[in-house]
Order: C-alpha cells, then sequence, then structure tokens
C-alpha cells in the first residue's frame, strides 16, 4: 500500500453505533452460499451432470468485470491464491408481492471477501459491515457513460449504486491491496432457495431471539431453518446482541458455518442428486462474473476447496472502529489492525484464530460436551508425529470463528 492510500485509508476509520432499521440483506448464508455452489456447480460439469444447461444459464446473467481504467479483467492463473468477491444485494427487483419490503434500494448489504490459500490448505470468509465509510476509487461505467469519479469517503454498500457489484469489487480491491479476478452476487430468493435446496441448516440458539423487524422469533435451543425462516434469521439485528450490523455479522456466522459442517459431515458435495438441486437454485437466483462462470474456473475453485479442513475455514469480521463528527452513527476500518490482516492476504499466509473466544457481539461458543470415558489401554510405543510449520494465530483482537467450532445466536 502506498503512502497515499495509507493516508486515504486512515481517514476513513470507525466502529458501529445504532443505525435505522432496514430490511437489508445481510444474508452471508447466500453469500457464502453463492460460492459453495459454485463449487456444487463445478462439480456438476465434471460429472456431466446437465452441465451445458446450467452453464448456459448463468451464461445469461454475467457481470462483467473490468478493471479501473476499464480493461477487461482476464482469468488469472488457478494454481495461485484465489480471490473471490462474495455479494449479497437487498433489491427487492423481481421478489415479488412485497414480501419483503417496498425499499427501492439496491445496495451492496453482504460483502465477503473469500481467499483461498494457493497450497489449498486454508480458506477466510472475511466480512465488511455494509455501512464501513472508506475511500471510493473511480468506477468505470456500466452503460457506456464516462464513469463515475473517485469519493474520499462513502459508505461501502452503496458503491454497487456508484457503478454496479464492479465497483464495489474495485474499492475492496483498493483498500485491502488484493487483485480480486471473481465476483458472485445473490438476492432475496437466492437465499430462500438454496436453504431449501440444502434441507435447511441447523443452527444454535444460545437466548431468545425476538425481532419484529424481521418477523424472526426463536426459543433458545436447536432449529432447522429452511426456506423464509434462514432469510429472516440472516436478516436479523434487532434479536442478536446489541442490535448493530457488527452483531448480526457474527449471528450470520452461526449459520454460515453450521452450513459447512453440514455440506461436509453429510457428503453432500458428493451426492449427484443434492448437487443438482442446489446447482438448479444457484444459476435462477444468482449472477456471477464473466471470468467465474467460466465451467473451467468452476472446476478449479472446486478442486481448491473440497479438501480444506473444517478447523482451517476461518471465518472473521474486518477490524472497525465509530467514528466521530457527522458520521458518528457509522464504522470505518481500524487501519493498525485490519492491515495485519490485509497484509496476511496479500502475501497468501494462513490465517488462523487461536482458541475461538471473541466471535462477536451477536454470538457465544456453544458449551463443550464432556466426552465419554475411554478404557485406559497399556502404553505402547508409537512413532513419533512428523513436526508441522508453526502458524501464528491472530491476537485476540480478531473477531471471527471457524467451521469446526459451533457457535450459537446471543439474543438481546
Amino acid at each position: 500500500m502506498t503512502e497515499k492510500s495509507k493516508k486515504k485509508a486512515e481517514r476513513a476509520i470507525a466502529r458501529h453505533g445504532n443505525v435505522a432499521a432496514r430490511g437489508r440483506l445481510r444474508s452471508v448464508l447466500g453469500v457464502l452460499g453463492k460460492a459453495l455452489v459454485v463449487v456444487l456447480v463445478s462439480t456438476l460439469t465434471v460429472t456431466g451432470i446437465s452441465a451445458y444447461q446450467l452453464s448456459q444459464e448463468l451464461g445469461r446473467r454475467q457481470i462483467q468485470l473490468t478493471t479501473i481504467d476499464g480493461k477487461e479483467v482476464k482469468i488469472p492463473d488457478l494454481k495461485g491464491p484465489l480471490n473471490i468477491l462474495l455479494v449479497g444485494s437487498d433489491t427487492r427487483e423481481g421478489t415479488g408481492n412485497g414480501v419483503f419490503g417496498t425499499e427501492q434500494s439496491n445496495l451492496a448489504d453482504v460483502i465477503i471477501l473469500m481467499h483461498i490459500s494457493a497450497d489449498r490448505k486454508n480458506a477466510v470468509g472475511l466480512s465488511f459491515p455494509r455501512d464501513l465509510m472508506v475511500p471510493w476509487p473511480a468506477c468505470p461505467s456500466t452503460t457506456g457513460g464516462p464513469g463515475y469519479y473517485a469519493q474520499e469517503l462513502g459508505q461501502i454498500n452503496a458503491t454497487i449504486a456508484n457503478g454496479g457489484p464492479g465497483c464495489t469489487l474495485l474499492t475492496i480491491e483498493a483498500l485491502t491491496g488484493l487483485e480480486i479476478p471473481f465476483l458472485a452476487m445473490i438476492d432475496f430468493n437466492g437465499v430462500i432457495e438454496l436453504s431449501n435446496a440444502v434441507g435447511g441448516v441447523e443452527v444454535c440458539v444460545a437466548e431468545d431471539i425476538n425481532d419484529p423487524y424481521t418477523n424472526t422469533y426463536l426459543k433458545a435451543g436447536m432449529h432447522n431453518l429452511q426456506g423464509l425462516q434462514a432469510l429472516q434469521f440472516l436478516r436479523t439485528r434487532h434479536g442478536v446482541g446489541d442490535g448493530s450490523d457488527l452483531a448480526r455479522i457474527s449471528n450470520q456466522q452461526v449459520y454460515m458455518t453450521a452450513l459447512v459442517r453440514k455440506l461436509k459431515n453429510k457428503d453432500i458435495l458428493n451426492n449427484p442428486v443434492m448437487l443438482y438441486s442446489l446447482a438448479q437454485a444457484a444459476a435462477r437466483n444468482m449472477k456471477l462474473s464473466n471470468t467465474l462462470a467460466d465451467p473451467a474456473v468452476m472446476v478449479g475453485v472446486a478442486d481448491a476447496l473440497k479438501s480444506i479442513p473444517m478447523s482451517k475455514i476461518t471465518f472473521l469480521q474486518v477490524p472497525t472502529t465509530y467514528m466521530t463528527g457527522e458520521n458518528a452513527s457509522r464504522v470505518q476500518p481500524d487501519i493498525e489492525k485490519a492491515q495485519v490482516i490485509f497484509d496476511k492476504l496479500v502475501n497468501d499466509e494462513p490465517i488462523v484464530l487461536g482458541k475461538v473466544t471473541n466471535t462477536g457481539a451477536g454470538s457465544v461458543v456453544a458449551p463443550s460436551r464432556s466426552p465419554s470415558p475411554t478404557p485406559t489401554k497399556s502404553p505402547t510405543a508409537t512413532p513419533k508425529p512428523t513436526p508441522t510449520p508453526t502458524v501464528t494465530p491472530l491476537p485476540d483482537w480478531a473477531q471471527g470463528t471457524n467451521a469446526a467450532t459451533t457457535t450459537c445466536s446471543k439474543g438481546q
């Protein structure tokens, strides 16, 4: 990062206050679902199950990515690290009958950067709060016009209205220093259909959730969430933690990690019937960048993700601080802490948490179950294990979890 870009970023820093209730997607599930379904679709292309029809459907909904100077983004070498931007749009277009409200906005209200390491041993999903205030780069026009000027400071979720989802991607590139050649976007209906296709996801609720804004009412305990109920859970903000968007992100990670565990434990990725159902839902409800909709790329993404252990699939929030003055209710990146994460991503270094304890305001680690006693065995000589490279975990300020850790939603 240049000295000039650092100074720009420093003008953009903060934390989260309460924001007015708005019917937003916030559906990390949808976003993660998109990434995972890309894997599913790619598997289908390998096995030959209606691969042509699915690729044709995705081809009709492509998003053309361009660089900041308007040049077409090319497909990178798939043998290196992979960066995919996952966007959840809050648009109501095509959702019908005002089920999700009548708001006319079109904002990038879920933004997750997914990084898959070159050695295919680690993956990170880094969430950016919807009202994060950051510098906006100049963005090419999506309609053939002169494009959009750079802006010193703006809310990150509004970048999609300033030049489409590709502008959101360019904003994340400028902030992190990464090149991100892949983009996937989903809407409300996509969240519902994907949760139906997977047969629901069982989540843990530590305290009752009562949120009249999204009609989310769940008692403490385990719940299998599917369809509209899954969407409501992922949208709830007033029902979890301190009612902030940051709490909502940690609550969404409860769902995301549970989804990953289901896909892994139930061997869904090797079930042709389930794969086809998920792929159909993806093709109907998601838009992929021209670089990602290519079947060969899908296969590459599938190969990259399939062998990563759950303990090495890490979900994080961008560290933030409160702003002051006219933006006092919004957040900005905590530059010193965020830069630690950004540098690791740029250098493709493993990002892992120590003992998961700081999951965020909207969730808690599930109580551990006492293991069953095992019979005592006579000591036997065992071979010395092969030493593994030491990976330094992130400091305790890092908020997040991993797919091997069960977390529970924390009510208000």
